[in-house]
This record gives structure tokens, sequence and C-alpha cells, in this order.
């Protein structure tokens, strides 16, 4: 009679389901996974406890309920440390996640080359909030039609942004032409060295972490009165 189950070998055929270990801690070797006979072994303090046998540097770290862990495992003999494994992984875990968010708070100010001083100065002071909050603003001035045979003005205006917004932040690199738009980032400057040119009131930045600037396409038709609040991104 025919086997009606799949040969265990055929793990490479197409189509075929291969489970990852997608933990990036798994590698790291702790308590009885640590097989070399001795270990250079650190406290839980950071002190220096020289080289022991193995087996007891495990048995130290499970009487005070701890975990042996590997830290440096090329080093001759490994180095161990004695701590609680649960934690440090909680924490890595918690210093990725704030940094993921960190860069993903980038706001946008679209600009246009005939943007009328009213407009210009709304979005400069919106900007200017975005940084105040501690985000990234990207800059995004966007040629239309026959602009592109002009491109100077567009450099001109954002020129004119960074300069207005220099006592907030700094920009990563010069502004540039990327296909009919000009880019370019700004970094907001540490807490104690900015400088606002515009009063930020907190119902205003209210307003703002509610939504993006949206970079209304009448822009360009010379309009100068203030636009409402952008949404945030």
């Amino acid at each position: 009679m025919a086997n009606s189950f799949p040969s265990s070998g055929g793990g490479n055929r197409p189509g075929s389901y291969q489970r990852r270990n997608v933990d990036p801690f798994a590698a790291i070797r702790r308590n009885h996974r640590i097989k070399v006979p001795q270990v250079r072994l650190i406290s839980p303090e950071g002190r220096q406890l020289g080289i022991i046998d193995t087996q007891k540097a495990i048995s130290l770290a499970l009487e005070v309920g701890l975990d042996l862990v590997e830290v440096a495992p090329n080093a001759t003999p490994p180095v161990c440390r004695i701590m609680d494994f649960g934690k440090y992984v909680y924490e890595e875990q918690k210093k990725s996640s704030h940094a993921k968010s960190t860069a993903s708070k980038i706001k946008e100010i679209e600009f246009t080359a005939r943007i009328a001083d009213g407009d210009f100065f709304t979005k400069a002071r919106h900007a200017e909030e975005f940084l105040a909050h501690g985000n990234k603003v990207k800059l995004r001035l966007k040629f239309r039609g026959r602009e592109m045979a002009h491109t100077e003005l567009g450099f001109a205006i954002m020129t004119r942004a960074v300069a207005e917004l220099a006592g907030m932040g700094h920009p990563d690199a010069e502004p540039k032409l990327i296909g009919r738009n000009i880019h370019v980032m700004l970094t907001p400057l540490p807490v104690n060295k900015r400088k606002p040119k515009w009063h930020v009131e907190g119902s205003a930045l209210q307003a703002v972490e509610d939504g993006p600037d949206q970079g209304d396409d009448d822009d360009d038709e010379g309009e100068s009165a203030p636009s409402a609040a952008p949404k945030a991104n």
C-alpha cells in the first residue's frame, strides 16, 4: 500500500513551507545551552568574577533566580553574565520600538514656486510647530508645468524656508532636485538651543498634531490668507 503522507525530505520543493525562527534573541546561549567547560563570569552588578566552571556559574545564577547569559561568545573563554534574561529582552525590545516610533515622526510641508508671502509664512509656522514637538520636517517644493525652466526660483524659496527655521532645526543636507520636486529634511535642534520665531500656543500645537499640511494646490494662485491648521500624516 502506497504511503499517502509526504516524505520529510521534500522541504525544498516548490510550495513547501519552512518555518523560520525570527526571534532575534534565540541565538543567545544561556544556562544549560552553554556547553563550554569554563566561562569568564560577570556578576549582576558588572563585577569581574574571573574564570570558573560553567556548571558552577549556572548554579550561582539559578540560586539567585537569574540566568547565565553568554554576552561575548567569541572570547576565550566566552564571557557570560548573570542577569534577568527576560528583563533584558524586554528592555531591548522597548528600545527598538522607541527608535522605530521616533523614526516615523516625519512631517511634510509643501511649497510651490509661486507661493505668496502669506502662505509661505503660514507653512513656515506649521513647520516650526512640528519641529517644536521634536518631529523631523521634510520640506518639499513642487514645480508645475513650465516652472521647471526656472528651478532657481524654487531653490531660492527652499533656502529662504531653511533660513526662517534655522532657530528650530538644521538641514540634513542641501536642498536637492529630484524629478519635479526639491526636497530638504530638517532635524530639530536640542530643546535648549531652539529659538522659535513665532509664538507657539498650546491649542495651535494640538491642532497641528491632529493632521498633516495638505499643501493646497491654490498656493500658486497668489492667495495670501492663512490656511487652516494642517493635519498630521
